[in-house]
């Protein structure tokens, strides 16, 4: 009886079997196409968000934001640290995509520095940037303090040399191709919407007489000190920041944990635990110390 069955449902049973094949093929095939298109899409993310061009990628993954928006929420207190970090990535994609060269740095630390110095509350929005590279993160953090109701004046101060010199290394062909010139930082700086009546752009080192002159009783809400990353560079820096760092003044030292540039956190620490400076730590996001002047 069981053998009868058995043949009598064979048929039944191959008809089953082909049913299920064809449904698997034609799963399979969907899948495969499915997957061609996942990877055209990675792909034409990748040209936008790649790292050719600039060393470091800008596809963060979610435990990237979210170390991000956990360190800027413990530094500033601020309880929509991730909106602002979202929104800080926004600016630097839009920003490098449509401006010529790069913003130096990997994105945590980018959109460390973009979203903590606007929830710092700056006591004014008149910003010193001692070092810009191609200009994009100086146009970058003037968006961000606008973002925060915090209108912006901009002062840069770089040599905008052709060849960067840092600790006794020379770099003459930057990651992205561009050359580094004059009307290249201004052009960036047109690009992310900084108005020309609110920037000034002097040319030269931070330690020169003649820049120091120029800026003599500035007192300055934002300073950014991202130049010679040698300690003996940055001590200078920081002494040149007691000067100029109005009363409740937030103070970014970028690199400043970064093991490439141990001179950087050597010079600050130091700086901070001599006595006397009106400086003082209040945290680090990434690789950026943030200060506050007294």
């Amino acid at each position: 009886m069981s053998l009868l069955l058995r043949k009598a449902a064979r048929p039944v049973l191959d008809r089953i079997d082909r049913r299920i094949d064809r449904k698997v093929r034609r799963e399979l095939r969907d899948t495969r196409d499915e997957l061609k298109r996942l990877r055209e899409q990675q792909h034409s993310t990748e040209l936008l968000l790649g790292s050719d061009g600039r060393r470091f990628n800008r596809h963060p993954g979610p435990g990237q934001i979210a170390a991000v928006t956990k360190q800027v929420g413990d530094v500033t207190g601020e309880k929509h640290a991730r909106r602002a970090v979202i929104q800080a990535y926004r600016t630097l994609v839009e920003a490098e995509n449509r401006g010529v060269g790069r913003i130096a740095g990997g994105t945590s630390n980018i959109l460390g520095k973009l979203a903590t110095a606007p929830l710092l509350q700056p006591p004014n929005g008149r910003v010193l940037e001692i070092g810009t590279l191609y200009g994009l993160f100086a146009g970058c953090l003037a968006r961000q303090l606008l973002r925060a109701g915090i209108p912006y004046e901009l002062t840069i101060v770089d040599p905008i040399a052709s060849v960067q010199l840092q600790e006794e290394m020379t770099i003459d062909v930057d990651a992205s191709g561009t050359p580094i010139n004059e009307d290249v930082v201004r052009a960036n700086l047109h690009y992310t919407g900084v108005l020309p009546d609110r920037l000034r752009l002097l040319r030269g080192y931070s330690t020169d007489p003649e820049i120091h002159t120029a800026l003599a009783g500035s007192e300055f809400g934002v300073i950014v000190v991202d130049g010679d990353h040698s300690a003996q560079g940055v001590k200078a820096d920081l002494e040149w920041v007691e000067q100029l760092a109005a009363p409740g003044a937030v103070v970014v030292v970028d690199d400043y944990d970064d093991r490439v540039w141990p001179g950087v956190k050597e010079a600050t620490d130091k700086h901070l635990a001599d006595g006397g400076s009106r400086l003082r730590r209040i945290g680090q996001v990434t690789t950026s110390a943030f200060l506050r002047a007294e």
